[in-house]
């Protein structure tokens, strides 16, 4: 049985959690060499990833006790009845690595199957978008919306590339000359947090990526739809937190786009 939750305190509260994380992660780093383990192909983690969930863990367990956990390093991995923070300590970790933003601490609350509140803090500008459920999106302190172009030619579009799952790739290079050729261009900043934080604030008209983590998008995924966005799978359907493939978008050009990924990757 859920309970009466006020959101919006919740996210006040993970926006300072965020935001004194982040600047003890970027202070760490400045102090210390990075030590980078290698869970898999292309897929890293450093000591300063453990360092930064490790606090966000210890956080969030006091905003909502009650709350398990699906948390990319593990640090906890109990699951909650109802409410769970879905948590990156460094989404970008590879950019990360080398210094090169965009880089982000991302976290969600879900209760059931639904996001209630989300924020991601963009660590190379300091940008700290956030939402709670029904409240509306913002980036820090104003309210954000998604762009208003009305067609994919008039869209800028971005993306993940695949880096360590090239089971789709036909498909997926397939999309990508459909995009390079009708639309304003495509970018891949190698953060798909902050790939969505930037579809809510209207930089990005859309965003595709295939293989990506609940920790990848739950948070970014409310952001865009309490912007006035529109999220959904490859199949246009609503299997995007834990189905591996999101589009997300300013919700005007979704019917267009979805073409250009049923014709490629579905």
């Amino acid at each position: 049985m859920s309970l009466v939750m006020d959101y919006k305190s919740i996210c006040d509260d993970v926006v300072e959690l965020a935001r004194t994380t982040g600047l003890a992660l970027l202070e760490y780093r400045s102090k210390n060499e990075l030590v980078i383990e290698t869970k898999g192909h292309n897929d890293f983690v450093t000591q300063m990833d453990k360092f930064s969930e490790k606090l966000l863990v210890e956080g969030l367990s006091r905003i909502v006790p009650q709350a398990g956990f699906i948390a990319e390093e593990s640090t906890r991995t109990d699951r909650g009845d109802v409410y769970n923070w879905v948590v990156d300590p460094i989404d970008g970790t590879t950019n990360f690595i080398h210094s090169l933003p965009p880089y982000a601490i991302s976290i969600a609350l879900m209760e059931n199957d639904k996001v209630v509140v989300g924020v991601i803090f963009e660590l190379g500008m300091k940008d700290m978008f956030y939402a709670w459920i029904g409240g509306g999106a913002y980036l820090n302190g104003k309210r954000i919306s998604v762009s208003k172009a009305t067609t994919v030619e008039a869209s800028l579009i971005a993306t993940g590339f695949p880096y360590n799952n090239f089971e789709r790739m036909d498909g997926y290079m397939k999309s990508l000359y459909q995009c390079m050729t009708v639309s304003h261009g495509v970018r891949r900043l190698g953060s798909a947090a902050t790939d969505l934080a930037y579809t809510a604030a209207g930089r990005f008209d859309v965003f595709y990526e295939y293989d990506l983590k609940p920790y990848d998008v739950a948070a970014g995924s409310l952001l865009v739809t309490e912007a006035g966005g529109k999220v959904s799978d490859f199949r246009d359907g609503d299997d995007y937190i834990f189905g591996r493939e999101i589009v997300a978008d300013n919700g005007a050009i979704h019917g267009d786009f979805m073409k250009i990924i049923k014709d490629t990757l579905v």
